[in-house]
């Protein structure tokens, strides 16, 4: 059996420049909720799949998968667009410690079939809607699959900030500056701008990730891995932001037009 470790985070702490900032994104009072439980198993045709399109917290999700086989599956899907409400133990976020996100999905599964299990999920920071232009995508198409996956995403503050409001909080960070204890005590366990996954997989065919990073003149990260063949895999894919806006300087600061 062969085996793949890989770990890749990628965080941007301290914009200078130019750059455009992205606060994370005010909430919206008449928050909305979507939850989604269950456990299957049998032999059959399988096809699932989600999609999760929000402007307002910047969030593209898509889950799909298609197959004939042996099939056991057992799968939460949360999403909120009030992260104080939606806590979970992620391991390589705050800690291990409970987090506030807007999107997690956990997933255990397990597939073997002489059709190949195709499909894949894709998670999106949008960027035309606020978000860092951050996106993880995974696809397989498999005969055997052991999987114990996570999926998750953040990019709101927190609804009810201690000692202010979220539309004051994005003044407050600023103020924070590089003092990392206060942007701690007002963000809480709240780790906007927050895309990734954590997987480990055993499987017997294709599988692979892709994920870039990329602002219109200053960054484009990519990441790709791709894998055919029985191997064993054993991944973290996360990009995180520090929610401190930059001070943006107006074109003409300091001339007198």
């Amino acid at each position: 059996m062969k085996g793949v470790t890989i770990v890749i985070a990628v965080a941007l702490m301290g914009l200078c420049g130019i750059v455009l900032a992205n606060p994370p994104l005010v909430p919206p009072v008449q928050y909305e909720q979507f939850c989604e439980s269950h456990k299957v198993s049998g032999t059959g045709i399988i096809d699932v799949s989600n999609s999760i399109i929000d402007k307002k917290i910047a969030l593209e999700y898509f889950d799909t998968m298609n197959g004939d086989g042996d099939f056991e599956l057992d799968q939460e899907t949360a999403y909120s667009q009030n992260a104080d409400v939606l806590k979970r133990n992620v391991s390589t976020v705050n800690g291990g410690n409970k987090s506030n996100l807007n999107l997690v999905q956990n997933t255990k599964m397990t597939y073997s079939g002489q059709i190949p299990l195709t499909g894949g999920r894709f998670i999106n920071s949008k960027a035309f809607y606020g978000g860092i232009g951050a996106n993880v995508q995974e696809l397989f198409s498999v005969n055997e699959l052991e999987q114990d996956e996570t999926a998750f995403f953040s990019s709101t503050t927190p609804y009810n900030p201690p000692g202010t409001t979220p539309e004051d909080l994005i003044g407050s960070l600023a103020k924070a500056g590089r003092d990392q204890d206060a942007v701690a005590a007002l963000m809480g366990n709240n780790p906007a701008h927050l895309v990734g996954i954590e997987t480990k997989n055993s499987f017997n065919g294709t599988w692979g990730t892709d994920a870039t990073w990329h602002r219109i003149f200053y960054k484009d990260i990519k990441a790709h891995e791709m894998f055919t063949g029985t191997f064993e895999a054993e991944k973290i894919l996360k990009f995180h932001e520090n929610p401190v806006p930059e001070r943006q300087r107006a074109p003409c600061e300091g001339i007198d037009c």
